[in-house]
């Protein structure tokens, strides 16, 4: 299966030479032209790869790089003609993988998304699954059973069960269950009904949780990997 990559960018010109150049790499390739349809396609599709121009109409493309990196561990390639080392260096610190300055090779940009994707397999190859008590997850299969029996969760359910998973034993915030679920367009009280009905189809006592706990005023942690 190809990788798939999503180009954000809000320059047509440059959707034109990427998009059919990286497609005959033979990589999946989906565009965004600003920060916010960039952050909601990557939370409803996820992409195993992200290009990424700063200059955005709607906001800093470091402001997308820092809400990303809340929930996801896609490989960011930054490509800015902000040829400025301070902001080389506060891209790569909010999590970044790469930076290439505008103008740029294709064959350059090619070896260093090559490069990210050949990182993120290494980072996952250990962790395509899920296991705390009566619980496991299946990443892959984006299949979830309890005691063994599979739990039929809807997407967006499995997106928050999923995103808690990722970062098993520490809290997620709102905020961060919003960006991961919604891509930004909800709110506390969302996340609230949603957490319940999870809970609903995993916890013995949804009264009375004991894999997803609520961190009042905050979020919720799902109990640590075994």
């Amino acid at each position: 299966m190809s990788a798939s990559v999503l180009l954000v960018d809000d320059e047509p010109q440059i959707l034109r030479a990427l998009t059919p150049a990286l497609e005959a790499a033979g990589y999946a390739v989906s565009v965004a032209d600003c920060g916010q349809a960039a952050l909601s396609r990557l939370a409803s599709d996820g992409f195993d790869a992200i290009l990424l121009d700063l200059g955005l109409p709607d906001m800093d493309g470091k402001d997308v790089i820092a809400r990303v990196r809340e929930w996801s561990e896609a490989p960011i390639l930054v490509l800015s003609a902000r040829d400025i080392e301070n902001e080389k260096i506060e891209a790569l610190d909010l999590g970044a993988d790469d930076y290439v300055s505008k103008p740029f090779a294709m064959g350059e940009l090619l070896a260093r998304l090559r490069a990210s994707l050949r990182g993120r397999e290494r980072r996952f190859s250990t962790r395509s699954h899920f296991s705390a008590g009566p619980l496991f997850i299946d990443f892959s299969q984006r299949l979830v059973r309890l005691e063994g029996e599979e739990v039929k969760l809807t997407p967006k359910e499995y997106d928050l069960l999923r995103t808690l998973a990722r970062h098993a034993g520490r809290v997620v915030t709102h905020r961060q269950l919003i960006a991961a679920v919604w891509g930004g367009d909800a709110d506390a009280q969302s996340v609230r009904v949603l957490a319940a009905q999870v809970r609903q189809k995993l916890e013995v006592d949804a009264s009375r949780p004991k894999l997803i706990v609520t961190e009042q005023g905050v979020g919720y942690r799902l109990v640590g990997e075994d």
